[in-house]
């Protein structure tokens, strides 16, 4: 549920609706959404649908693709789209770039989470030897 006041807010809509109107801003179809995470079509529209939650993983990818924060795809508070009036339609070349860049992103905080696990077990490492 969206109204203006509440634009895709905690009240007024749930995960499912705020997935369907990122990927909606995106440009994206299901099936489009689908392979740039690698699941089914029918998982999205599982998730879409309230029916079933993403893993912590995916939903790290959907925030990075859709270009909408972590916070606001789970409660709505956060960044997330435009509001329907404030949407500019982009040519396909410019959405496919655009997703490229956010999907860049997701894989630029994950390697640093990463790497940050990997200098925790280095120090630990070093400690043990000492």
């Amino acid at each position: 549920m969206t109204d203006d006041a509440g634009w895709y807010s905690e009240d007024a809509a749930t995960f499912g609706d705020r997935l369907a109107g990122a990927r909606d801003a995106a440009g994206l179809t299901q099936a489009a959404l689908a392979a740039k995470i690698g699941v089914k079509t029918a998982v999205i529209a599982g998730w879409e649908n309230d029916l079933k939650e993403p893993r912590a993983n995916r939903l790290q990818m959907l925030s990075g693709i859709l270009g909408v924060s972590l916070s606001w795809l789970l409660t709505g508070q956060g960044e997330g789209p435009d509001a329907p009036e404030d949407v500019v339609t982009l040519s396909s070349d410019l959405t496919d770039l655009l997703a490229e860049m956010r999907m860049l992103r997701t894989q630029m905080l994950g390697s640093t989470e990463r790497l940050g696990h990997l200098e925790k077990r280095l120090r630990t490492a070093i400690k043990e030897q000492a």
